[in-house]
């Protein structure tokens, strides 16, 4: 697929490099380069390699609580099913903005801290309120991961702000609780959706796992590029930690991250391979 290359003013492009706080190298941050791809464009100007740094210290919420007190079905027509969520929420504040939001440089909701609510490994879903509907079709089976997450989105880690909730609607449109999942998980959170301006110059990388520790057994096997512009990047994420993508400049991008065991192969089970599309521009429009 062939898109136009967009190429940042000069100035706007050193601006990017140096925008974000964190300045630690990624030859400690548990990520392991695989392969690296730069290559001139028309304009001849070389964009230098994309890189991947820990995104820092983030405040902490260790006694953050998140559960799911109800899901119920209500039936929509003949094939499908309202169903309402509703959670609990605990020593953490909802809409409220994360006190180092402002230091951070990257994209960041001007509502406030919110939940992720991710089902199937679809986008994401920004929720300010402890509640959701959503219409599923009946006969149908479904994985829903909802982890409370920071104002700039970078997800809450600590035992307790995460529930997977596992269900299906039978074909006569109940929803029923199926048993917890025991293997491995990978769920996809962010880059998401477009970015634009300054947002570029810090994209940030997340996601959540679930029954795995990343280390020697497990790890995230990830590949980002940008079509606009021929930036490639290939790694092995070995550390749980969010993470700042730098220098992927503009256009059309994509991620893709596998769950991998320690011999480098996919592990296998529902929930463990995703791929997102991106779109970033220096300016209106977005094209």
């Amino acid at each position: 697929m062939k898109q136009a290359f967009y190429a940042l003013p000069v100035a706007a492009f050193f601006l990017a490099l140096s925008a974000s706080s964190c300045q630690q190298s990624s030859s400690d941050s548990g990520v392991h380069e695989i392969n690296d791809t730069v290559e001139a464009a028309s304009s001849r100007i070389v964009l230098p390699p994309v890189e991947i740094v820990p995104v820092g210290t983030s405040p902490e919420f260790p006694n953050a609580q998140l559960a799911i007190t109800s899901a119920k079905g209500t039936a929509q027509g003949a094939d499908s099913v309202k169903v309402s969520f509703a959670f609990s929420v605990k020593n953490y504040e909802l809409k409220g903005q994360t006190p180092d939001a402002a230091g951070k440089n990257c994209n960041n909701s001007d509502k406030g801290q919110h939940i992720h609510f991710i089902l199937d490994n679809q986008p994401y879903v920004a929720l300010y309120e402890p509640k959701h509907e959503i219409t599923l079709a009946k006969n149908t089976e479904h994985y829903l991961m909802c982890f409370l997450s920071r104002s700039y989105h970078e997800s809450v880690k600590s035992k307790g702000a995460a529930t997977l909730y596992h269900f299906k609607i039978d074909e006569q449109g109940k929803l029923v609780k199926l048993e917890d999942p025991k293997t491995p998980m990978l769920f996809y959170s962010r880059p998401k959706g477009d970015y634009l301006g300054k947002d570029t110059a810090n994209l940030l990388l997340d996601f959540y796992v679930w029954n795995a520790n990343l280390g020697s057994d497990y790890k995230v096997k990830t590949l980002i590029s940008n079509s606009s512009n021929a930036q490639q990047k290939e790694m092995l994420i070995d550390n749980w930690q969010a993470m700042f993508i730098r220098n992927l400049g503009v256009g059309k991008a994509s991620v893709s991250l596998t769950l991998v065991d320690k011999d480098g192969n996919e592990v296998q089970g529902p929930m463990t391979k995703v791929s997102r599309n991106i779109q970033m521009a220096a300016q209106e429009p977005l094209q």
